[in-house]
C-alpha cells in the first residue's frame, strides 16, 4: 500500500499463490511454504491495524472538578444541560458521564470518551460547551484534566432502555 500497512489483497494474493503452487505440484515446496507465512503475516499485520488502530485513534480521559459548595445545585444544572447537548448534537462525542463523590459531594469526576482527538477539539468549540465554561467559571475551584487509557477498549457502555423510554 506504501503507507506502511499490510495490504489484504496482497496477502490474498500470496494465499492464491500458495494454493496453486500447491495443488500444481501435489507437495510443499519452498516457494510454497513461504508464500504460506508471508500471507499470514500479511493477514496478521493488517488485522492488528484494524484493532489497533481504531483504539489509538479515541480518546478517553478524567475530568476531576470541585465546585463552590454553595453553587452546587445551579452547577449541576449547567452541567447536565451540556453533556444532554453534547451526546446529543456531536457524534464525536461518545460518552461523557459525571458522578459526583458520596462523602464530598462537591467533588466530580466525569469520564469523557471521544471519537479521536479533532473530535474533542471539535467540541471545544461547540456553543453548548462555551456556554457551560463561561456559566461555571466562578463555580468550579479547581479542574484536572487526566489522560487515560481503557483496560478493555472495546467494551461498551450499557443503557438503560426501560430507563429511558419511562423518562421520556
Amino acid at each position: 500500500m506504501g503507507d506502511g500497512q499490510a495490504d489484504p489483497a496482497l496477502a490474498l494474493a500470496f494465499m492464491f499463490n500458495f494454493g496453486l503452487c500447491y495443488f500444481t505440484n501435489g507437495s510443499m515446496n519452498q516457494f510454497c511454504k513461504f508464500s504460506l507465512k508471508l500471507a499470514f503475516v500479511m493477514i496478521a499485520i493488517w488485522s492488528s491495524e484494524l484493532t489497533y488502530g481504531q483504539q489509538k485513534s479515541r480518546m478517553v480521559r478524567l475530568a476531576k472538578l470541585v465546585v463552590d459548595p454553595s453553587q452546587l445545585e445551579q452547577y449541576k444544572a449547567i452541567l447536565k444541560e451540556e453533556i444532554e447537548a453534547s451526546v446529543r448534537i456531536e457524534p464525536g462525542v461518545h460518552t461523557l458521564y459525571a458522578v459526583s463523590e458520596n462523602e464530598n459531594p462537591t467533588h466530580f469526576t466525569i469520564l469523557e470518551i471521544y471519537a479521536d482527538s479533532a473530535a474533542y477539539k471539535a467540541h471545544l468549540q461547540t456553543p453548548h460547551f462555551i456556554k457551560y465554561k463561561s456559566g461555571t467559571k466562578d463555580m468550579v475551584k479547581s479542574l484536572e484534566l487526566v489522560e487515560a487509557t481503557p483496560l478493555v477498549p472495546d467494551m461498551k457502555i450499557k443503557v438503560d432502555k426501560v430507563a429511558r423510554k419511562q423518562k421520556k
